[in-house]
């Protein structure tokens, strides 16, 4: 088993010295040397809550390093999980939960590319979004995915095969809206033609 790199950083003392000490005898994960930052695969970042200085500790690591960022805080809500993930954060552990065996199976789930986060946060999160998306995305016509509600409907239509004036008549849009939209998309997302549109939407996971 390759072990993962991994540094540490907190902000205070006691936790950096716990936290390395409840690491470094596991063998899936490499705990590096102050100076080792830039080597890590997943950097651990400690701190009492999502205060300015919290967030000003997570830049600085992430700045520091291409590691990606798992949060050990003491109290963390779902507002503050929206600003934490905004500067790289991939997973979050209570402190109260931080045992080895928990932040070594976050660590792994980060180097791997995937999130972890408590689920009751995670619950909660997803009830702020979909309120989010309702109340001030929805009257506005947008969405979380970068699209306004037309602009998905025209990539998806446009990918089941149908040409403009389809496109238009099932939108009850003129044909010359539907070119609109499509351009509108291709010089935001800096794409080449429609073809390209439709490959980029699906890849993504915009359609």
């Amino acid at each position: 088993m390759d072990r993962i790199p991994v540094c540490v950083r907190a902000d205070d003392p006691i936790s950096q010295v716990g936290v390395v000490g409840a690491l470094r005898s596991r063998p899936e994960v490499q705990v590096l040397e102050d100076k080792g930052v830039e080597e890590a695969e997943v950097a651990l970042v400690v701190t009492g809550g999502v205060s300015e200085n919290g967030l000003r500790l997570l830049r600085s690591v992430g700045q520091a390093s291409r590691a990606r960022l798992v949060l050990v805080a003491t109290e963390i809500d779902e507002s503050e999980l929206v600003s934490v993930a905004g500067v790289g954060v991939v997973g979050v552990v209570r402190r109260g939960e931080a045992t080895p065996e928990r932040l070594v199976r976050v660590v792994r789930s980060a180097a791997a590319g995937e999130g972890a986060v408590p689920p009751d946060l995670l619950g909660r999160l997803l009830g702020q979004v979909g309120r989010a998306q309702r109340h001030v995305l929805g009257p506005r016509g947008l969405t979380f995915n970068n699209l306004t509600e037309r602009e998905s409907e025209v990539l998806r239509l446009v990918a089941e095969g149908l040409d403009t004036a389809e496109v238009a008549t099932r939108l009850a849009y003129s044909p010359r809206t539907v070119k609109q939209v499509l351009h509108d998309i291709q010089i935001r997302f800096q794409l080449r033609n429609r073809c390209h549109a439709v490959a980029y939407a699906m890849r993504h996971g915009l359609i």
